[in-house]
């Protein structure tokens, strides 16, 4: 079965070492979004803003933003693996502000290419 594995990482610097961890263990492809959390835009409550502030107004610092990285891998030994090497970059995620990774059944996928551990598609 397939799965969707989802890590949000609060470090900018370390998604790049993530994203090429996941390439070396044989993920083909995968989407990175800009995105922030509840309790950082609750943590950074500024009295300079707008009566109704847009999301603009609300991240316009740089400090608000983390990474949500997603990719589907084809079984639970490719997700068991990813797993792995993202927390040996990112650390421990039980830790505080280090992130959150989870992943879900994929029940239908289309357009999955499968690497092996040169980057070749097999």
């Amino acid at each position: 079965m397939a799965y969707m594995l989802i890590a949000v990482i609060n470090d900018l610097s370390k998604c790049h070492e993530v994203l090429q961890a996941w390439e070396e263990a044989g993920v083909s492809g995968a989407t990175i979004l800009e995105s922030t959390g509840l309790a950082r835009i609750k943590a950074a409550a500024r009295d300079d803003l707008p009566l109704i502030p847009s999301l603009r107004d609300l991240l316009t610092s740089h400090e608000f933003h983390h990474r949500t990285i997603f990719t589907v891998v084809e079984d639970e030994a490719d997700l068991e693996r990813i797993a792995e090497v993202t927390q040996r970059v990112v650390g421990d995620f039980s830790k505080p502000d280090t992130g959150l990774m989870f992943a879900v059944p994929a029940t239908k996928v289309w357009g999955l290419k499968k690497l092996d551990r040169a980057g070749r598609q097999k």
